[in-house]
């Protein structure tokens, strides 16, 4: 008994474990520094892909138990285990470069550009814009501008 509910206690520590009801596609990051996207859904699979970008999003495609099938900004397909996965929303930038704005418009003024495969944390997405964090750098940019979980 004590072995279940130290499976459950863990299981409810990360909410992206606790989604399996959730409806798929979703968006997810990495919460970890280092995670491993595997061929197929159990540490016996070889690794396909090692990132080492925590926050970086992916979109799960498919869920089988505690393993999530990710897709990454270039579109690769593979396995992750759940502990991986946070549920925190986050984009990367894919545009050449996106301006960050003071307020979601584009008459107003760009208070840093934002490269290629930056990485970013979203608070909010709406009318073709998304409130933007960069370690602390924060502004609007254009939704077109970036990948990750924006409004549908």
């Amino acid at each position: 008994m004590a072995g279940w509910a130290l499976a459950a206690a863990s299981l409810f520590a990360n909410p992206a474990a606790a989604a399996p009801g959730k409806p798929v596609p979703y968006w997810a990051s990495l919460s970890q520094d280092e995670a491993r996207m595997r061929v197929g859904p159990s540490l016996d699979y070889p690794s396909s892909w090692v990132y080492r970008r925590r926050d970086l999003p992916v979109k799960v495609v498919q869920v089988l138990g505690l393993w999530r099938k990710v897709e990454d900004p270039d579109g690769a397909q593979g396995w992750m285990h759940v502990r991986l996965l946070s549920d925190t929303p986050t984009a990367i930038v894919r545009a050449p470069e996106a301006p960050m704005h003071e307020a979601p418009s584009d008459g107003s003024r760009a208070l840093f550009r934002a490269e290629r495969g930056v990485v970013g944390r979203l608070s909010d997405c709406s009318d073709g814009w998304c409130a933007f964090d960069v370690k602390g750098q924060r502004g609007y940019v254009k939704a077109a501008d970036i990948w990750g979980a924006t409004a549908p």
